[in-house]
């Protein structure tokens, strides 16, 4: 792991942590106009979901933190309530998608694609950049797991022993549902990704919350924020397969000829 910086440049220190967090979001670009291509969808609208992501990444990253910041002051309120605890990613997936969908509803007449013929897309993007951001927890030396004997345990700084690198288990799950995902999605055209998705992760972080060792608070008394996360995942997940369903016999896709013609008459009234 390299927990210090990396280079240098005056005030301006580069970390492991942060190179993974820009490469994560470059491969989720990278993804999402390559597989876009390949799934023949319309630029236009493709280019809507790029900039769309952005802002919604941006919002993310302070959701990610608000949310840290608020398991903190619940644990322990004497202590106020501080931006400096670090950040969540489920809370971050949370205030993400909210802002994405909300820019998406707002801009969605002027469209010229529907959100139905991305939303099996969109996990595989968001999946290889959460598996490039765990590395980067791995090289922080952040989100680690409970103490070991086994020939998996990793020395951390400032930890006691060897112990799980949680960090590298997600990766590895991620990666494998990132691969799973792809091929579902170009070779199946499958369109539940999002919900199996969902799924998957739910249940893998539930899990996994019981290995992980770095304190983030208690919900409910007896499980974590994530856990308790986790099970709102499974159920949307679940509740999106039966949602998708029903949209799927109903859809029409938008042509820009059609989108055209409703600028046209908008501007003539």
């Amino acid at each position: 792991m390299l927990p210090y910086p990396i280079l240098e440049f005056g005030k301006i220190k580069v970390h492991m942590y942060g190179v993974m967090i820009a490469l994560g979001i470059l491969a989720c670009f990278i993804v999402l106009y390559t597989y876009s291509k390949k799934l023949k969808l319309n630029e236009r609208f493709v280019d809507f979901i790029y900039y769309d992501a952005l802002l919604s990444i941006a919002f993310g990253f302070g959701s990610a933190a608000l949310f840290q910041a608020t398991y903190n002051y619940l644990e322990n309120p004497e202590a106020g309530f501080k931006f400096d605890g670090g950040i969540t990613f489920i809370g971050g997936l949370i205030g993400g998608a909210s802002a994405f969908l909300l820019i998406y509803v707002i801009f969605r007449k002027k469209l010229t694609g529907r959100l139905y013929e991305a939303i099996s897309l969109i996990p595989c993007c968001i999946i290889v950049a959460h598996a490039l951001g765990r590395v980067g927890c791995f090289f922080a030396g952040c989100c680690y797991g409970k103490p070991t004997f086994s020939a998996l345990g990793v020395c951390f700084p400032n930890v006691v022993g060897r112990v799980h690198p949680t960090q590298l288990y997600e990766a590895a799950f991620l990666f494998l549902l990132f691969a799973v995902c792809s091929y579902l999605l170009l070779k199946k055209g499958f369109k539940h990704n999002m919900s199996l998705y969902l799924i998957a992760y739910g249940i893998f972080r539930f899990l996994i919350e019981y290995v992980r060792n770095d304190e983030r608070g208690e919900l409910l008394g007896f499980i974590t924020p994530s856990q308790f996360w986790s099970v709102l995942m499974v159920g949307l997940g679940i509740g999106l397969i039966f949602i998708m369903k029903r949209i799927g016999k109903n859809f029409v896709p938008v042509t820009v000829e059609e989108t055209a013609s409703e600028e046209v008459s908008s501007d003539e009234q």
